[in-house]
């Protein structure tokens, strides 16, 4: 079956279509084409759209139906790993190395895929994104050793996760739940997750319809945000606090 997507206009200002002509099957798909100018970039976030391609494809954009959400008060962690927190040294940081937690969400193994849709050239758009303060990293460390991380881009005062990946058992969840408890410091409501998995619901993911999660970003990107560096705002988070703040998983 030939797929009949929008192509986007070479102007990286030019409207996106509407969220709600995106195709049912595949899931989300709405246009392709364009580039990943920060223009862009940011014009598709704040409207409910990410991209999302391999190697050797054009550029696709998306705005899946339903939408995976997290809202910041709803990060949940098991018993094993808050007791696995309170026993680490663990600490949680922010944009210390930008570019080593994309590429190490690039090169993590993750089962069912092969290969990864973090090409050089998304690489590369990020990083800028990161250099112009849009972009962020969240880093757990152990020492200055890189053991989880997570990075994403926040408008106003909405965060939308791209990827996260894990060096050591629990890396990815300390990354969430740090990022989760300082966001609801500041708060900022809701972190994006794109597409829902087991692994995500366990950690207290929701799932909303499309026109909910749409609603809900526009007015939190249209609030003042915290552009430029967040290594000093974020600050240093021990994983330990985590496992006495952030409440533990109902198991049914």
């Amino acid at each position: 079956m030939t797929l009949r997507l929008p192509l986007l206009d070479a102007d990286p200002a030019s409207p996106f279509p509407p969220a709600e002509s995106a195709l049912r099957e595949p899931d989300g798909l709405l246009a392709m084409g364009g580039d990943l100018s920060p223009a862009r970039l940011l014009n598709a976030y704040a409207h409910g759209i990410f991209p999302w391609f391999s190697q050797g494809q054009p550029i696709l954009w998306w705005s899946p139906d339903p939408r995976t959400l997290f809202r910041c008060n709803g990060v949940r962690l098991s018993s094993r790993t808050r007791r696995q927190f309170r026993g680490s040294g663990w600490r949680i940081v922010a944009d210390r190395d930008f570019d080593a937690v994309v590429d190490a969400c690039a090169t993590a193994p993750r089962p069912g895929q092969d290969g990864t849709w973090i090409t050089p050239g998304m690489q590369a758009a990020y990083s800028e994104l990161h250099r112009l303060g849009h972009a962020h990293s969240i880093e757990v460390r152990d020492g200055e050793r890189l053991v989880g991380g997570l990075y994403g881009v926040a408008i106003g005062r909405m965060f939308f996760g791209e990827s996260m990946f894990s060096a050591e058992s629990g890396g990815s969840k300390a990354a969430l739940a740090g990022l989760a408890w300082r966001l609801r410091e500041w708060e900022w409501p809701l972190i994006d997750a794109q597409v829902g998995n087991p692994h995500l619901a366990m950690l207290g993911a929701e799932v909303w319809p499309r026109p909910r999660f749409l609603a809900a970003i526009a007015g939190l990107c249209a609030q003042p945000g915290k552009s430029g560096s967040w290594a000093e705002g974020f600050g240093v988070l021990p994983a330990s606090t985590l496992a006495r703040a952030i409440p533990a998983r109902r198991v049914a």
